[in-house]
């Protein structure tokens, strides 16, 4: 009864808009680099498969079966596009989720909401958007999963440091 008491008087708790959107793009530029150093240390395709998977998103598959995962500058800007964009979009998303579990009350919280935020982003990602693009399907892995991982938390703790409270706005 407790609960349900609980629900009727919940309210949206609005989160600081700008704040997530910045988290968002700057955990996407730590995934970036820490992307760029991993494939280049320990993928036989080198630094630019991701971009590779990523491009064909917007500019279909022809880019992927033609360039190979060699450098590219059109595909490489279109994939960093899409990548900061997705980060805003994930981190506006993820402010309105920890503002609603005011996850964002305590960087403890913060930090592991991201971090689960990551995972879920990462099995939508790469468990069912490959339903629709196969290729992604191809980016499944540990490694992949512990920087999606990396990406939320991060996120979730820069969210945490830079949304703005009531005395601030």
């Amino acid at each position: 009864m407790q609960a349900l008491l609980a629900l009727r008087s919940w309210h949206w708790r609005a989160p600081d808009w700008a704040a997530a959107g910045v988290a968002g793009f700057a955990a996407g530029a730590v995934l970036m680099v820490l992307d760029l150093l991993w494939s280049s240390l320990f993928n036989a395709d080198g630094p630019w498969r991701t971009s590779h998977m990523i491009a064909p998103l917007f500019l279909g598959t022809e880019p992927l079966r033609t360039t190979g995962y060699g450098f590219h500058a059109g595909v490489v800007s279109v994939a960093l596009a899409v990548h900061y964009v997705l980060g805003v979009v994930f981190g506006l998303v993820m402010g309105a989720i920890m503002a609603q579990l005011h996850a964002d009350a305590r960087p403890g919280r913060a930090l592991a909401t991201g971090g689960i935020l990551g995972i879920a982003l990462y099995l939508v990602n790469f468990h069912g958007l490959p339903a629709f693009f196969p290729w992604l399907a191809e980016l499944r892995g540990g490694d992949t999963l512990a920087a999606h991982v990396v990406f939320g938390c991060v996120a979730g703790l820069l969210y945490f440091r830079l949304k703005r409270t009531r005395g601030e706005s």
